[in-house]
């Protein structure tokens, strides 16, 4: 069943299935037909977000139970609505000894029969970088010790940490030297400095805390998925998301198999990252994506193309960095191969030197020229990864492993490039050698790429490049500064030919500003001349805070101000953003080695500009300019997420104005009570069109849902800032419009749409920036 509308709700201890349920009758009269559940499996004990599944076959007691979800379901079902639940096949929460197959694992090691879930290799114990010191240290410290858990003797670390001890080494185990023992057991306790280099089991990015899970085993993907199979056969849920799907070992084989236990009428869709021009991903028996490419195309739509080369100098005039994103990219991808996947790259390297070996012996193909040709591609890699499995590889990877080869040319060192040619062949299912490395090569290789584009751009180059923040979120190509309307056009074109029923999105859980944090940024690329000037006054050399980190603190500033002012807990928000984009930049602090006299100097900025009565004038003033653009651009984003092809998502809260931040804040407590009053009467604008544009979607489902698109021909002097088209189906028309770039006077611009009718821009913009109607 496919959903007409869906609702986000991230649910956790202190918002479970019972307040959901309060909330069922608001998001009828909203006209949502399903709630969109984060993880609801059993999670670590507190997790605000569930997914660091810890038990994958029971549904999270914290949340209420299997009883307080199915009393969910039933209010949904009685006012013909239901539920979508997110998934997590790619990773499991071992932290805590909260997970028992994890616990059993390390009590067993390779004869337990749950070693087989976990992407482990067994050459050696499993690594576990616990320890705040070297082994040796601790133990010296007397930070490690055996004590007594119900009937069995466990390892205890730091008062926190809890290990099981082998069944053999139970008796006297009070009294054995903890050296011998821990020798004994199947795990090593480690420095926590060491997890990047010697980590001998996959993990999710880079967060030693969730274990990888080998979801391509039969019995794994049968034990970890038959909740949700219950949950689907007995009526429960109507579809599912799964998270990163790109971790997995072969994600097309994964979403085959998971449709033919599901059934062609489950809603399947997959969290993906799209790089740049990449397609949507066809034939793997899906509907589409979970929509952070939507999120880009529109982002990207609202900014003024003009706004490219001024705010650019802006940047490289107050950063002194590069006015393009690739150079950031680049140096990230370095920077994070290096210093926290280099145990990864040592796993992939060897697979490869094995597979080289079966080939020809090693002879002329060393493991150093190996990892020389595997790093310089993971530089450039454009995507997240490619598809093939070893012996053969899908249409698709070949352009990717083409732009590869192109982008690493100058790169090579001299005489190498058929080593590098050999690893692409390799990836293609071309190359020599035995079919089983092979495919462990490749999969290493494709488990490699993907965590390091994640973590080199969203979560590295993303907080050091600053030319506007608004560009700078997950799956967006910052290089690319807007997407005027007709490549928006003909995206939107490919997504009504390709993934119809695909996700729409404008906010997620992910998210790092909120969506009209976003759009009032956007407002920012109309506005160049008149930002600068605000930039240059409060953005000082002399500072104690680099003018990079400035900038993009008083982008931050600007961008996420309340309506009402910089009071309550505004300050304390921003710093939260400021120590995560620091830290996550690398730069000049990070979480490994936080430098806090740099972290407090950029709070005491931000103290210093809230307490500046002639900044908060500036910045008011300054938004009093951008607002109408602001509020435009809002309004488009709310029309094309509710018009387009596919399935609308409105994340918790958001039916609102969204000024989040970066998460934790993006997952903060929602007043439901004051968003219900509002929808009965006195909605701002944006509640307003969200609400009108449900009651559509409701009153004609036909069209929304199998409705053509159909662009509309603009003309005259504003033609490159507006967007319109129809929608056709069911015997009607959806006619839609919006304002772009603060444009108001329109002059001779007209609009003649599909259907045929012609009409001048004054007159489809008279009444405000968007227009709807159904004809």
């Amino acid at each position: 069943m496919t959903p007409r509308a869906t609702y986000r709700f991230q649910f956790h201890k202190d918002f479970t299935f019972a307040d959901a349920e309060a909330l069922v009758p608001y998001l009828e009269r909203l006209g949502i037909s399903h709630v969109y559940a984060s993880p609801i499996t059993v999670a670590t004990r507190g997790s605000t977000h569930g997914y660091d599944v810890t038990d994958p076959t029971g549904i999270n007691p914290e949340l209420g139970g299997e009883d307080a979800f199915r009393s969910l379901v039933t209010a949904l079902r009685a006012r013909d609505m239901g539920v979508i639940i997110d998934i997590v096949p790619n990773h499991m929460g071992v932290a805590g000894g909260h997970n028992a197959w994890w616990t059993d694992v390390l009590q067993r090691g390779p004869a337990s029969a749950h070693a087989r879930v976990f992407d482990i290799d067994w050459r050696e114990r499993i690594v576990l970088p616990v320890l705040g010191a070297p082994l040796s240290e601790a133990l010296a410290k007397g930070d490690i010790a055996v004590e007594r858990a119900g009937d069995r003797w466990e390892v205890m670390a730091y008062g926190e940490h809890r290990f099981p001890i082998r069944d053999e080494d139970q008796d006297g185990a009070e009294t054995s030297p903890l050296a011998p023992l821990l020798e004994r057991q199947h795990y090593r306790l480690a420095y926590w400095r060491t997890a990047n280099d010697q980590l001998n089991w996959r993990r999710f990015f880079t967060i030693n805390e969730l274990a990888g899970v080998r979801a391509e085993d039969p019995a794994v993907f049968e034990a970890t998925h038959a909740l949700y199979f219950r949950l689907h056969d007995e009526g429960l849920i109507d579809g599912v998301r799964i998270d990163h799907v790109d971790g997995l070992t072969d994600p097309i084989g994964y979403c085959h198999r998971l449709r033919e236990r599901l059934g062609a009428d489950a809603w399947i869709i997959v969290e993906k990252i799209l790089g740049a021009g990449e397609p949507q991903p066809h034939g793997w028996a899906i509907d589409g994506t979970s929509g952070y490419d939507f999120m880009e195309q529109v982002t990207a739509l609202l900014h003024d193309p003009a706004g490219a080369e001024p705010l650019g100098a802006l940047w490289e005039e107050i950063s002194g960095r590069s006015v393009t994103f690739e150079p950031e990219e680049f140096q990230a991808r370095q920077d994070l191969l290096s210093w926290q996947f280099a145990g990864q790259l040592d796993g992939c390297v060897a697979a490869f030197a094995a597979l080289a070996a079966s080939a020809t012996g090693g002879d002329g193909v060393t493991p150093a020229a190996l990892r020389r040709a595997i790093e310089r591609l993971l530089w450039v890699f454009p995507v997240y990864r490619t598809y093939g499995t070893g012996d053969a590889a899908p249409a698709g990877d070949e352009a990717v492993r083409a732009q590869v080869r192109a982008r690493v040319a100058e790169l090579i060192p001299p005489g190498e490039a058929p080593i590098t040619d050999r690893v692409l062949a390799w990836l293609a299912g071309d190359g020599p050698g035995d079919a089983t490395l092979a495919a462990e090569a490749v999969r290493r290789f494709q488990q490699l790429s993907a965590p390091i584009a994640a973590k080199a751009v969203e979560d590295t180059a993303f907080y050091r490049y600053g030319r506007l923040l608004s560009r700078n979120d997950v799956g967006f190509d910052a290089e690319t500064f807007a997407l005027p309307p007709g490549a928006f056009h003909a995206a939107m074109e490919e997504r009504a030919r390709a993934v119809p029923q695909a996700m729409l999105t404008t906010a997620t859980h992910d998210h790092k500003r909120g969506e009209d944090v976003r759009a009032r940024l956007a407002a920012v690329s109309a506005r160049p001349e008149a930002w600068r000037t605000f930039a240059l006054r409060w953005v000082a050399e002399d500072e104690a805070v680099d003018p990079a980190d400035a900038y993009m603190l008083l982008q931050t500033v600007v961008g996420a101000w309340p309506d009402d002012g910089p009071g309550g807990d505004f300050a304390e928000r921003v710093k939260g953003w400021q120590q995560k984009a620091l830290r996550e930049a690398k730069l000049r602090s990070s979480w490994e080695a936080p430098d806090e006299a740099y972290e407090a100097a950029a709070d005491a900025l931000l103290d210093r500009w809230l307490a500046d009565a002639a900044f908060v004038s500036a910045v008011e003033a300054l938004l009093a300019a951008l607002r109408p653009i602001a509020e435009a651009n809002t309004l488009a984003q709310v029309l094309l997420r509710y018009a387009l092809p596919g399935v609308p998502d409105l994340y918790q809260g958001t039916e609102l104005a969204d000024l989040s931040l970066v998460d934790p804040d993006n997952r903060r407590p929602v007043d439901y009570d004051r968003r219900a009053r509002l929808l009965e009467g006195g909605a701002p604008p944006k509640l307003r069109l969200i609400a009108e544009l449900l009651a559509l979607r409701r009153a004609h489902p036909a069209l929304f849902r199998d409705g053509d698109y159909a662009t509309a021909e603009a003309s005259g002097a504003g033609a490159a800032h507006l967007l319109a088209f129809e929608r056709r189906g069911d015997g009607r028309t959806l006619r839609c419009a919006v304002a772009l770039h603060g444009v108001t006077d329109w002059g001779d611009t007209r609009v003649r749409f599909a259907s045929g009718e012609e009409i001048a821009a004054r007159a489809l913009f008279a009444a405000g920036p968007v227009t709807i109607a159904v004809v």
